[in-house]
């Protein structure tokens, strides 16, 4: 079993991998990623997803994917079945064939989790205690013991198994393991391994009333699965001596899992606790949990957002030990990225304003030719239907113009895209006095292949042809937050962004009829865009999923 070197990134965790199989330490690398089933993933889970399937890709092993389904009162179906749907999108083509089959369940193991609890109890490693949550809190703090800690092994047997029969309310006794009620880690200081709650648990029912807590679940359904490298996020490196304590206490042999700990990802204009997360949700700040504008899977999904772009995100951050905070600008570059090299050139315009071509005959159409994509060679050529009557976007008009400004003005010229180049001759308002149309004549000879086709002007716009355009609504969605760090300060909320989303009515090129889900498109000038579920056959919807340049760090440097 060798790493697999191809597009193969490197890091301390993929050294140690590599040691220990180079020392024969494991006859196969299991990893496994476990998310509790209480929300939707975010795109912090995304690194994690890429950083466990891509060593077991890596190295010829398997990855499973287990539900920390340990905390029945937060925990539902439909986030067990996105989380699968997240997973499965993420992986698939890349990594699928490295998945360990059906998604486990923390909760397939309770009956195996008693037993050893049992064992624990047993060999005076775990006692029964009557304390309340806030009393083993504070006793905790202070490194005070339990009076309930010397109780004799039958007692605590004989509690342990009434606590599991359902004779005590929520919150009475807890089962904790008898440690060291000093230690400087405060994660070893007679922990809590059960507690009594009287809930209906979204797989097992009512067939439990006693949970275990993730410390206890987490450990042991590694060692049950046959996990080799339990990677975790920081936070839990001062989890990681009671990991070793419980395999020890049960004199588990070797080989048995290790547990090794990476920076998250934190992201900027962003917040990625779920907690948070879970706040926009139900305060309707966002539409739901595949919200574009939102940083879970399914938002960025929506968005437009592919595997490969996450992907490669997550391969371009790295895998540290030390906390950072990681640019959207990065993000937004990777989208861009992917998206220069595989999106379908399309010419639709946002905020339409009509140019009448007072020269060009009534009635008449042509077809010209236009590139799929400059950057594939393979993508071909289509044909864009030319009228008398256009649609141009609004901010490429100004009556009264600043100086170099070189898109249309009245006497002024620019050349459209693919055709010919206009000239502004009038401007006609509404009795409001909007401009309704521009009256423009063309310079027939300068479409190429004609006798001033070479003809300079400063300005190229992009256009529709009016009686052509097929109508359809686009959502330009833009960063959530305003501010780099929501998080750093009180109300994370105050920081929404109020122009997040603006909803338009589009003009678009015919060709666009046919677009596809699967597909990505640049808007020509615009940037690129991803057909929403909402659409049908009766109404296009297009999201914006980045604009064609970093915005944001304009503004920055104003």
């Amino acid at each position: 079993m060798t790493a697999s070197t191809e597009n193969s990134p490197s890091d301390f965790i993929r050294d140690i991998i590599a040691e220990d199989i180079r020392r024969g330490k494991y006859k196969q690398i299991r990893t496994r990623f476990p998310p509790e089933p209480n929300g939707y993933l975010h795109i912090g889970h995304a690194k994690s997803i890429c950083l466990n399937f891509g060593i077991a890709r890596e190295f010829g092993g398997i990855c499973n994917v287990r539900m920390d389904d340990t905390n029945p009162t937060k925990e539902e179906a439909e986030y067990v079945q996105s989380i699968m749907t997240d997973v499965r999108w993420l992986v698939d083509s890349w990594a699928d064939n490295h998945i360990g089959g059906a998604p486990l369940y923390a909760s397939d193991y309770f009956e195996q989790f008693y037993e050893y609890a049992v064992d624990l109890v047993r060999t005076g490693k775990a006692y029964v205690c009557d304390m309340t949550p806030e009393e083993t809190d504070a006793y905790r703090r202070l490194g005070k013991a339990s009076c309930f800690r010397d109780r004799s092994v039958e007692e605590n047997l004989d509690l342990f198994a009434r606590m599991k029969a359902g004779e005590f309310l929520d919150g009475a006794r807890t089962l904790r393991a008898k440690i060291d009620v000093n230690a400087a880690n405060v994660w070893l200081r007679d922990p809590v391994l059960y507690r009594i709650r009287h809930a209906s648990h979204h797989r097992t029912g009512e067939k439990w009333c006693i949970y275990p807590m993730y410390d206890w679940a987490h450990t042991l359904s590694d060692y049950i699965e046959g996990i080799t490298h339990s990677i975790c996020t920081l936070e839990f490196e001062v989890h990681r001596p009671l990991y070793d304590w419980i395999l020890d206490a049960l004199e588990f042999p070797e080989p048995r899992p290790h547990q090794y700990e990476f920076a998250r990802l934190n992201l900027t204009y962003s917040v990625i606790s779920k907690r948070k997360l879970i706040q926009l949700v139900d305060e309707k700040l966002v539409s739901g949990w595949d919200d574009p504008r939102m940083v879970t899977i399914s938002g960025l999904r929506r968005r437009g957002v592919t595997p490969g772009v996450l992907r490669t995100f997550a391969y371009n951050i790295g895998i540290t030990k030390y906390p950072s905070m990681t640019d959207m600008a990065l993000l937004e570059h990777t989208m861009r990225d992917e998206f220069n090299r595989i999106a379908t050139r399309r010419l639709a315009v946002l905020r339409p304003i009509k140019i009448v071509l007072t020269n060009y005959p009534e009635g008449k159409t042509e077809e010209l030719d236009a590139i799929n994509n400059p950057e594939d060679s393979d993508a071909g050529m289509r044909r864009i239907p030319f009228s008398r009557d256009l649609y141009i976007e609004r901010d490429d008009f100004m009556e009264t113009p600043p100086p170099k400004y070189f898109r249309l003005q009245p006497g002024g010229e620019v050349r459209l895209k693919y055709a010919y180049i206009i000239k502004c001759d009038e401007v006609v308002k509404d009795e409001k006095g909007n401009i309704s149309e521009l009256r423009c004549t063309v310079d027939l000879d300068s479409k190429s292949g004609g006798p001033t086709a070479g003809r300079k002007v400063k300005g190229t716009i992009h256009w529709v042809s009016a009686s052509h355009a097929i109508d359809a609504e686009v959502r330009l969605y833009d960063r959530l937050f305003t501010v780099p760090e929501p998080d750093a300060s009180g109300d994370f909320k105050s920081f929404i962004n109020p122009h997040s989303l603006e909803v338009v009515s589009a003009k678009c090129e015919p060709a666009l009829a046919a677009a596809r889900p699967e597909e990505r498109y640049q808007f020509e000038r615009l940037g690129y865009f991803a057909l929403d579920p909402d659409s049908s056959r009766e109404k296009q919807v297009w999201n914006r999923t980045v604009t064609l340049r970093d915005t944001w760090a304009k503004e920055a440097k104003k």
